[in-house]
């Protein structure tokens, strides 16, 4: 509002002077008038920078309160996926009323050049989790952005999302089984924007390698990489699209998993594709929208696994997987989706019948259904169901969460 009054302010004051001196525009005054015009704007602009320019130092404060209701039909505590070495926290959860992840995000401009963020997380276990603490630069030459700290990894679509922005109450087998849910660590990471019509988008990182699934080897100052490429634009004024491929190499020194039977030394080479596909009419999806999202994954594992004591073994083995998802928006505030996974694990023979790498000849897959109400961009309710044959027992899987957020709520990504 204050700038219109301005505006019309300006525009009268233009009108009038102009008026007034149009004796004196023929003469060639008329740059004169124009030269004291740019000068009362720039006096009025000067006025409102102070006060802009300290909102904008302000740190971003948002509370995110995560719960649920669960129900299984197998005990979580003996969750495996046959064939998978799994880290910590990648079980279906706790049976019961429990809290999911409690977040805490501060973030804001640090001044005319940086960009920080901050997230820790209270688990339901009710210990502190650093997951984020980066910076990013703002406002590099020629497309270019650097961000360094600790941080999700770019590599796929759904590595860099939250949980409280998950369409399902749980990540898709193939980010539990390959990635431990979600791959984060301390690094510095390298991107670049191509000035294209496209949105088309290089970039590469580099990590201590301290996270599952790698596992830095005492001599390594650097124990993982990733490259990775996005593209994605529009199709006419209803559809839009985003396409990416990434690569992620890891070593690892005697990388342990939950259950403790076995540990892996050596390379894991993981590669990702993804596809992200939006529907809404005219673009605008407050009523209604449709969105088809899936990922493929293919790993390989070079290098020595050792069952603890029974002696070393080298392996060399292929794993891959993917899951599809449609996510339909109804009505304003109801959205329903489907999901389906699927993982194929390469036996690793014999020798490892009875640990965690028998794959017992099992292909774990699972189906989802959920259905969710958002009263606001900041209240959630979901119901899931799954039907999970990922371990060799199959489980009938109930949810009841909310998600509720306090506090600033920033943009969410494509």
């Amino acid at each position: 509002m204050k700038k219109l009054v301005i505006a019309c302010i300006l525009s009268a004051f233009t009108t009038i002077t102009t008026s007034q001196h149009a004796h004196a525009a023929e003469q060639g005054d008329i740059e004169a008038l124009r030269q004291d015009i740019e000068e009362l704007k720039k006096q009025l602009d000067t006025s409102q920078t102070p006060t802009s320019s300290q909102a904008s130092l302000n740190p971003a404060i948002s509370l995110i309160l995560m719960g649920r209701f669960a129900s299984f039909d197998n005990d979580p505590e003996n969750y495996a996926i046959p064939g998978v070495t799994l880290p910590e926290e990648t079980d279906p959860g706790k049976e019961g009323f429990s809290l999911a992840e409690t977040e805490l995000i501060i973030s804001g401009n640090i001044d005319d050049k940086f960009f920080g963020r901050f997230t820790t997380a209270l688990t339901a276990e009710n210990e502190i989790e650093i997951e984020e603490a980066f910076v990013q630069t703002l406002g590099l030459p020629a497309g270019f952005g650097i961000q360094f700290g600790r941080f999700y990894s770019e590599i796929g679509y759904l590595n860099k999302i939250h949980a409280h922005y998950w369409d399902f109450v749980d990540q898709p087998l193939v980010y539990r089984a390959y990635l431990g849910n979600q791959y984060n660590d301390d690094g510095i990471q390298l991107r670049w924007l191509a000035p294209t019509d496209l949105f088309l988008e290089f970039g590469g990182e580099a990590f201590s390698g301290d996270s599952f699934p790698a596992s830095r080897p005492s001599n390594e100052s650097v124990g993982s990489y990733s490259l990775f490429m996005k593209l994605g634009g529009d199709v006419g004024i209803s559809h839009s699209w985003q396409a990416g491929l990434s690569y992620l190499a890891i070593q690892a020194e005697n990388r342990e998993t939950e259950n403790g039977d076995v540990s892996f030394s050596g390379d894991d080479n993981l590669i990702i594709a993804d596809l992200v596909w939006k529907w809404a009419p005219a673009g605008n999806d407050s009523r209604t929208s449709l969105v088809f999202q899936a990922e493929y994954f293919n790993s390989t594992e070079q290098g020595d696994y050792t069952i603890i004591g029974n002696g070393t073994n080298p392996v060399d083995r292929n794993k891959d997987g993917w899951y599809a998802q449609l996510i339909y928006k109804f009505l304003p505030r109801w959205r329903t989706g489907l999901r389906y996974d699927r993982l194929s694990i390469e036996d690793s023979g014999s020798t490892f019948n009875g640990t965690s790498l028998d794959t017992q000849g099992h292909t774990p897959e699972r189906v989802s259904a959920m259905l969710d109400f958002s009263h606001s961009e900041y209240s959630r309710f979901r119901l899931q169901y799954n039907h999970d044959e990922s371990y060799a027992v199959a489980d009938n899987q109930w949810y009841l969460q909310y998600i509720m957020s306090l506090g600033a709520h920033g943009a969410h990504r494509f």
